[in-house]
């Protein structure tokens, strides 16, 4: 979890930032590339869960926990920099799509079930 996330994802942007000046991968970064290469990293996320009965943390294994891991910076990464890219705060992001939701899902309403807002 991050504690201190604005400043946090400051320096993790930055850290990518000089990362990719590093290697010359500006010019291959565009939004679309970016929105690709997230989807496809959320996609690898899932491999460890592919064949378990419940999908638990406790049914993975230390190298699937592993992998988890990675794939979860992965994804982060891509959407570090996607954000970054597209001018995007996102933190403010973040606290706007909860309010959002929070219209969406009143807990009062919705507490401790997982139909979506139109089923109601």
């Amino acid at each position: 979890m991050v504690s201190n996330a604005p400043n946090e994802l400051q320096e993790l942007r930055d850290l990518i930032r000089v990362f990719v000046a590093e290697r010359d991968w500006d010019k291959f970064h565009t939004p679309k590339n970016l929105a690709v290469s997230l989807s496809v990293e959320a996609g690898e996320l899932l491999e460890p869960f592919q064949w378990v009965i419940a999908g638990n943390a406790d049914e993975l294994t230390d190298p699937q926990l592993l992998h988890v891991r990675h794939e979860v910076a992965d994804v982060l990464i891509y959407l570090i920099r996607l954000a970054d890219k597209l001018d995007i705060d996102l933190g403010g992001a973040v606290r706007e799509k909860l309010e959002l939701n929070r219209s969406k899902y009143p807990a009062d309403v919705v507490r401790g079930s997982a139909r979506k807002y139109t089923e109601y």
